[in-house]
């Protein structure tokens, strides 16, 4: 698909225009996540409405479509990854073109799974409690590799859903975290999220990192078994962002504006239990995820299906929309994402890098639209993972006063660069 086919093959028209006194119309861009639900909501439950505004949904099928055709002025606005306006502002990747985030569209939704094959491998070490532990899944894994190595067989592959992907940093943590290189114990490929499940289930891939329902699927089918959850490697860790162009949003500013309203009480109705059923519902639509609305009211709850033998685990924060200042665009989660890019080798560190990933995340813009709801504005450099319910894995604190100390303090980090194409 190009970005200038909709999923019908037709080609798009250029996103409407109309008069700032009158209502507007967004083109918005979506990946079938279960964190594409705030926008989906605003649409749906007249949440956008009430603001004057309208949002026109286009599915799309790979996060590099969504940069494109936003780039390209095919969408107004994009559900994008958390990471993909920090990349575009430093200049990495194909095609970068100047995309902020004024939004986020929520916390958690990510998993690891793995395939039924290599997790029996991984029971066979002995190093598996009785209770999910990510840490100690990890471990198992490192001793499988050690034995793959041994016996000169092949390494397994992995799918993350982008290079500049929260999935592709959390895959990486949390092979480090084991003890694990990412770029010469295993190989790590990218697979757009609809697809990830049927890869595990042709043999494509060993495993891999994706968003709601995804790893869900997988575990229902009878291929895969989850290992690892978001809220394991670090509960705050940033997932979805509203991306769109700074020109864009200074053009139509009170548009902008009364969007971040619109999406802000359509986070508070997602967040609702009682609501869960008809977004579920709405969800599971062929034109969003095409999913039966019963997993996904699974996936809401936060009850996971970690394979198909009746094993399953409860995360009731396992997705979350609004509560926690969770749709704040804070720079030290940005800053975050930038030391992850550094560890692994696809940035450098530099001041006009903290400059320009500090313009990515636009507080200013999430300030203007909903005043005292944002927090303190002490919390937008604050360290992070140093509350008990909110730590990595491996008991790192991020510092953001001081990334270079931070990324050395790794024993695993990357040398020279990453080991798979930047391209997706």
């Amino acid at each position: 698909m190009t970005f200038l086919e909709s999923d019908a093959g037709s080609t798009l028209s250029a996103p409407a225009l109309v008069g700032e006194d009158g209502p507007r119309v967004f083109r918005a861009g979506f990946i079938p996540l279960v964190d594409a639900s705030v926008l989906i909501a605003a649409a749906e439950f007249g949440f956008a409405a009430r603001e004057g505004l309208a949002i026109d949904l286009v599915k799309d099928v790979s996060w590099a479509n969504i940069r494109d055709r936003l780039a390209f002025r095919q969408f107004d606005i994009a559900h994008m990854l958390s990471p993909m306006p920090v990349a575009s502002m430093l200049g990495l990747g194909s095609n970068p073109s100047p995309t902020i985030a004024p939004f986020s569209l929520g916390r958690g939704g990510n998993a690891i799974t793995l395939s039924i094959r290599l997790f029996a491998r991984m029971q066979e070490t002995g190093l598996l409690g009785p209770q999910e532990d990510a840490l100690a899944n990890a471990r198992a894994l490192a001793a499988v590799l050690k034995s793959l190595r041994e016996r000169g067989e092949a390494v397994p592959t992995f799918g993350v859903t982008y290079p500049f992907s929260s999935h592709h940093y959390e895959m990486r943590y949390w092979l480090a975290a084991g003890g694990i290189d990412p770029d010469r114990d295993v190989k790590l490929v990218v697979v757009p999220p609809p697809l990830t499940s049927d890869a595990l289930a042709a043999g494509a891939i060993d495993g891999f990192c994706v968003g709601a329902p995804w790893n869900m699927v997988a575990s229902a089918r009878g291929v895969g078994r989850i290992v690892a959850a978001k809220q394991d490697i670090w509960p705050s860790a940033p997932e979805k962002v509203l991306g769109l162009r700074p020109d864009f949003a200074e053009k139509h500013r009170e548009h902008v504006l009364r969007l971040l309203v619109a999406l802000d009480a359509a986070a508070r109705w997602c967040d609702d239990r009682a609501n869960h059923t008809a977004l579920a519902e709405v969800l599971a639509e062929p034109r969003y995820l095409s999913t039966p609305a019963e997993l996904l009211r699974h996936v809401l709850s936060g009850e996971f299906g970690l394979d198909d033998q009746g094993n399953r685990r409860m995360i009731p924060d396992y997705i979350g929309f609004h509560a926690g200042h969770a749709n704040y665009p804070r720079p030290s989660q940005a800053l975050w994402i930038y030391s992850q890019m550094i560890r692994w080798g696809q940035t450098s560190f530099s001041h006009a890098g903290l400059d320009a990933v500090l313009s990515a995340y636009r507080p200013d813009l999430y300030r203007a639209a909903l005043g005292d709801q944002a927090p303190d504005t002490t919390q937008d450099l604050r360290a992070e993972g140093m509350e008990a319910d909110d730590g990595f894995m491996d008991g790192h604190v991020f510092n953001p006063a001081d990334i270079p100390a931070y990324v050395a303090a790794f024993p695993v980090r990357a040398d020279t660069g990453l080991s798979f194409d930047d391209e997706s």
